[in-house]
C-alpha cells in the first residue's frame, strides 16, 4: 500500500501518461515512430538549461522547451516520414540513438555526467500539465484534424482519394508528438533534479511503446495501461533489476494473449455510441 501512496511513483505515472500521449499521436496518424525518448531528451535538456542557466520560469521554459522540439521535430519529419511501418520504425531508432551521444559529447550540458540543479516542481503541477495535455489531445482527436489523421491511420491511400494532404498532417502528427515528448521530459527533468544522457535511451522508447499496447491504442487505454504498468514494478520490490525483462513478458503475453490491449478500441466505440451519440454522427 506504501507505493499506492508514494508522490515519486505518482510522480512518474503523470510523466509516463504524458510520453505515451506522445507516441499516441504518432500512432493514430499512423506513423509507427519509436523516436519519444529522443524528443524527451531534449525537451528535458532545454528546459533544464533555460531555467538553470538563464533563469528562466518553469512553465516557460516547459513551453519554450516544447516549441523547439516541435520545431526540431517537423524538421526531422520531412526526411524520415519519407520511410513507412517498419523502416520508420528503425530510423526513429537510430535517431534516439543519435540524440544520446549528442547529449553525451556536448559539455555545456554537462556530458556524460548530466546537468543537475534543476527547479524543482510540485506534483500539484506537475498534474495541472497532465490534465492540459489529456485535454488537448483529446480535442484534437475530436476535431477535423484529428478526424483526418484518423483517415490516414485506416488508410492512408484512401485518404489521398478524399483530397487529404497525407503528408502536411504526418509532418503536424510528428511535430505535435515531439512537442508532447519534450514536455514529458521537461517534468522528468525538473521533478528528478538530474538527467544523464542514458536516461532517453532506446529502452526508454521501448517501455513507452508498451504502455500504449498494453491499455490498448485509445486515450482509455492509456489511462488505464499506464498507472497499471508503472504502479506493478514498484509493488514487487523482488523484481529489482529485472524489470526490464518484466515489461519484456507482459509485451509478450499481451501480443499473444490480447493483441487489442485491455481496453481495445470497438470497445470504446462501443461506450461513446451509447453514452456519448455525438462521438459517432461526427465522422461523417
Amino acid at each position: 500500500m506504501g507505493v499506492l501512496v508514494s508522490p515519486v511513483i505518482w510522480a512518474y505515472v503523470g510523466i509516463n501518461l504524458i510520453l505515451t500521449l506522445s507516441l499516441y499521436l504518432n500512432f493514430y496518424c499512423g506513423q509507427f515512430s519509436l523516436g519519444v525518448a529522443a524528443f524527451m531528451g531534449l525537451g528535458a535538456y532545454l528546459s533544464a538549461v533555460l531555467t538553470v542557466t538563464y533563469g528562466l520560469n518553469l512553465n516557460l521554459a516547459l513551453v519554450i522547451s516544447a516549441a523547439v522540439t516541435c520545431g526540431v521535430g517537423v524538421l526531422l519529419a520531412f526526411p524520415a516520414l519519407r520511410l513507412k511501418g517498419f523502416y520508420l520504425a528503425i530510423a526513429t531508432i537510430g535517431l534516439v540513438e543519435i540524440f544520446r551521444v549528442m547529449f553525451k559529447n556536448i559539455p555545456f550540458i554537462g556530458g556524460t555526467a548530466g546537468f543537475s540543479g534543476m527547479v524543482g516542481t510540485s506534483l500539484p503541477l506537475l498534474y495541472a500539465w497532465v490534465i492540459l495535455t489529456l485535454v488537448l489531445v483529446w480535442k484534437l482527436e475530436h476535431s477535423r484534424l484529428g478526424w483526418a489523421m484518423r483517415a490516414i491511420h485506416q488508410d492512408e491511400t484512401v485518404a489521398e482519394m478524399m483530397g487529404l494532404n497525407t503528408t502536411y498532417l504526418k509532418v503536424v502528427s510528428f511535430g505535435i508528438g515531439a512537442a508532447v515528448a519534450a514536455l514529458g521530459g521537461g517534468l522528468y527533468a525538473h521533478y528528478m533534479f538530474y538527467i544523464d544522457p542514458d536516461a532517453f535511451g532506446f529502452h526508454r522508447s521501448l517501455i513507452i511503446l508498451l504502455f500504449l499496447v498494453f491499455g490498448g491504442q485509445t486515450m482509455w487505454g492509456i489511462l488505464v495501461g499506464v498507472p497499471v504498468l508503472t504502479i506493478l514494478p514498484e509493488a514487487v520490490p523482488q523484481l529489482g533489476g529485472m524489470r526490464m525483462v518484466f515489461y519484456g513478458a507482459i509485451l509478450v503475453l499481451i501480443m499473444n494473449l490480447r493483441p487489442q490491449g485491455m481496453v481495445p478500441e470497438d470497445l470504446v466505440r462501443r461506450v461513446h455510441r451509447r453514452y456519448f451519440p455525438v462521438h459517432g454522427t461526427r465522422a461523417r
